[in-house]
């Protein structure tokens, strides 16, 4: 990798990585790392526990690299992983922390992409969502990924995240008219 020319694309970074350049890794690297502290935040981690996370993210990518063939965009694979993490994680402080407060204020950790414009509501009504519907909203809406690339990362049928993201577009419509 030279410092001119464009940028390389996600799959020519993962081959050079996996071939042992890590200059290409830490291309992946500074390129995903603010994607899986958003999705780290998202999963309801603090600062502290999402550079966790983003440590062990990277660590599980380094050790995937040599088996690694990207099918999909880099943050279809990343996804699951994080998600991974994140509930591996949450799981753990809350066996060994008090109840009261198990997560950090989440100071620092980057937030989701901004809200069309007029949807001051749209955390709130996002949160308000079953798991699996407010899941497949945040990765079309705020991540841009489309229905193949959720069906990757959710190891769903498209199908699927169809039934999802119109049974949540739905039930926000209704909530919005009310």
């Amino acid at each position: 990798m030279s410092g001119e020319g464009p940028v390389p694309e996600d799959r020519e970074l993962v081959l050079a990585a996996a071939a042992g350049d890590a200059r290409a890794f830490e291309a992946l690297y500074r390129r995903h790392r603010d994607y899986v502290l958003r999705l780290a935040g998202r999963f309801g981690l603090g600062e502290q526990d999402a550079l966790d996370v983003l440590q062990e993210t990277f660590l599980y990518v380094c050790r995937a690299l040599p088996r690694l063939e990207l099918r999909a965009a880099f943050t279809t694979f990343l996804y699951p992983a994080v998600k991974h993490l994140c509930l591996k994680r949450k799981g753990l402080l809350a066996r060994f922390l008090p109840s009261g407060k198990l997560f950090g204020s989440g100071e620092g950790v980057p937030e989701p992409a901004v809200a069309p414009q007029g949807a001051d509501d749209f955390p709130r009504l996002v949160a308000s969502l079953p798991p699996g519907q407010r899941e497949v909203v945040l990765l079309r809406f705020v991540d841009g990924m489309d229905l193949a690339e959720i069906a990757a990362a959710l190891g769903v049928p498209v199908g699927t995240v169809k039934s999802r993201l119109h049974n949540a577009l739905k039930q926000l419509r209704r909530t919005i008219e009310k």
